[in-house]
């Protein structure tokens, strides 16, 4: 009877343990150099992620649809132009996962409204679309990689890290 005692108390303290750990993440891990700033080069359709000054990771990058110029309104194509921060993550994102970049900023929102317009949003990192692989600009104005690629991103690139997207 002590035995049966023993076994069960064992089993319900292995049971009231396991209940109190995390399950283990499903996404990737990243223990290289800090990322401390994304800098998007859309001539080159080129994504690099710095540590300080150095190079850790280059990507290949598809952009909007109609992607010279800056991003004006929403629904224009374009990926914007400027100085921003990565200030959210989807981990359900339609496109695999996202990083979300801050734009619009105020300036921008008040030209747009001036223009009669609304400025846009929504502009991400992201992955591709469920069950496709796209060939060249095609985004509504944000920056897209390849799944394996934004698993990477995702788990490099922390929230307020500047991103810097050049023409």
């Amino acid at each position: 009877m002590r035995a049966v005692k023993t076994f069960i108390a064992l089993a319900l303290m292995t049971v009231l343990v396991s209940c109190g750990s995390a399950p283990p993440s499903t996404f990737k891990t990243y223990d290289g150099p800090a990322i401390t700033q994304i800098q998007v080069q859309k001539a080159n359709r080129k994504m690099y992620m710095l540590s300080g000054t150095q190079v850790v990771k280059a990507y290949d990058i598809a952009l909007g649809f109609a992607p010279e110029g800056h991003k004006q309104f929403e629904g224009d194509g374009k990926t914007p132009e400027g100085t921003y921060y990565i200030d959210r993550r989807n981990p359900n994102s339609a496109f695999h996962l996202s990083l979300g970049v801050s734009y619009p900023n105020a300036n921008e929102r008040i030209h747009a409204l001036a223009n009669g317009k609304l400025p846009g949003g929504d502009i991400f990192i992201h992955g591709q679309p469920p069950g496709r692989q796209t060939q060249g600009d095609w985004t509504w104005g944000c920056i897209a990689v390849t799944d394996e690629e934004v698993e990477e991103i995702y788990a490099m690139v922390r929230d307020g890290t500047v991103i810097q997207i050049l023409p």
